[in-house]
């Protein structure tokens, strides 16, 4: 996913506007910053990119996932629906606000499975949130029917998909709220950062003064604003900023070089017998971010990824015992490991932890394997790539 293979004098240029300045923090210095509003300037693009009409910038993903949350209402006790396959960050930020993940099965688009979503409802829960992994996306008109006959907020996840589009929406602009990371390994990147996106008004200005202590950034003297209710600190710096807004003006170079790579990948993984791909939604186009394949079993893949490993081929995982992205390696969850006590309601509420299986799930991430797409590779490269992944494959099953 990295943009940060292709930095560039456009990065450049707006970090020394920020350094030229000296204002590195995203409110207040009015007199001092020479009219440069690097997140401003950076949530009015992402924007346009994203079609939608509100975009608050936080600090990261996970930061992402909890403001957004947080300013629908989401707290304590409140149930979320999320999958078994995503990054960790995912159950972080919902057991932050003292609610509870309840991780449900995937199917073979790697993302949510409607029907195990449905499964799943109770009365406590709030929301359920779709994690658009690996740069493609679930079934968004099952998942929306499913909130909107139950009354669920629905929450998008596409820290992994920027660029992707669903009916020609961008992913993340879909749901109620959309949640983005500009990590150092995303397609576009800040160093770290996130957004909250929204068409909703009020999320919006909750997003807005619960990411900043409560600020109601009203007028042009921070010290005299009021706080409407509690807030944390989840401000993005003008300087992580300023990288990203360098960026996103970059995402479709970034998203027509992924698809030209992916292309030549895909097209020769697809003459190899026993090969299968993840299943895109009718409708989607995925990001190019990853390329997604099934082998028959989870043998298959992981002597692939050992012939991969041996022979050259980097950047190409089998997730099934992953310890950042795979439920079953989530032992810290599991378990309970926290610094902090963690609250009955939550304790409790994660007690189907201790028995419950993920055989769907399993089923899946046992025989995938997914590559990444690198924006550096020439195209001799990418097609020499490519025969080497067919031919280790042919070779190994």
């Amino acid at each position: 996913m990295p943009g940060f293979e292709l930095f560039s004098d456009l990065e450049r240029k707006e970090v020394n506007d920020v350094l030229d300045n000296g204002v590195l923090m995203r409110y207040g210095f009015d007199g001092m910053r020479k009219g440069h509003w690097k997140a401003k300037e950076l949530e009015a693009e992402l924007a346009t990119t994203f079609q939608t009409n509100h975009v608050q910038l936080v600090s990261s993903g996970t930061a992402a996932v909890s403001v957004a949350l947080a300013s629908a209402g989401v707290g304590a006790g409140d149930e979320v629906i999320m999958p078994t396959f995503t990054f960790v960050a995912s159950f972080e930020a919902i057991m932050m606000l003292g609610a509870i993940p309840i991780l449900v099965d995937i199917d073979d688009t790697l993302t949510l499975d409607p029907k195990a979503v449905e499964a799943a409802i109770t009365p406590k829960t709030k929301a359920v949130m779709v994690v658009q992994m690996c740069g493609s996306m679930g079934d968004m008109d099952a998942l929306q029917n499913i909130c909107n006959a139950h009354n669920l907020l629905f929450i998008e996840d596409a820290c992994q998909a920027i660029g992707g589009t669903y009916n020609d929406k961008p992913l993340g602009s879909i749901a109620d709220l959309g949640c983005f990371s500009f990590d150092f390994v995303k397609t576009i990147t800040c160093g770290e950062g996130g957004a909250v996106v929204t068409n909703n008004k009020d999320y919006y200005s909750n997003a807005d003064h619960y990411s900043d202590h409560g600020h109601d950034h009203v007028g042009n003297d921070r010290g005299a604003e009021t706080h409407p209710f509690l807030g944390y600190n989840f401000r993005i710096s003008e300087l992580h900023a300023a990288v990203g807004l360098a960026q996103v003006r970059r995402l479709p170079e970034f998203i027509e070089i992924q698809k030209k790579n992916y292309t030549i990948l895909r097209n020769a993984l697809a003459r190899v017998p026993g090969v299968t791909f993840r299943t895109v939604p009718k409708g989607g186009e995925e990001s190019y971010a990853f390329l997604n394949f099934f082998l028959p079993d989870l043998e298959s893949a992981q002597k692939v990824i050992e012939a991969f490993k041996v022979n050259g081929v980097d950047a190409c995982w089998n997730y099934y015992q992953n310890n950042w992205h795979y439920i079953k390696e989530w032992h810290h969850l599991k378990d309970l490991k926290s610094l902090m006590p963690i609250s009955k309601e939550v304790k409790e509420g994660l007690e189907y932890l201790q028995t419950k299986t993920f055989e769907q799930s399993d089923k899946y991430i046992a025989r995938n394997i997914s590559c990444l797409i690198k924006l550096s590779w020439t195209e001799d490269e990418v097609i020499a790539r490519a025969d080497k992944m067919a031919r280790i494959i042919k070779e190994t099953i």
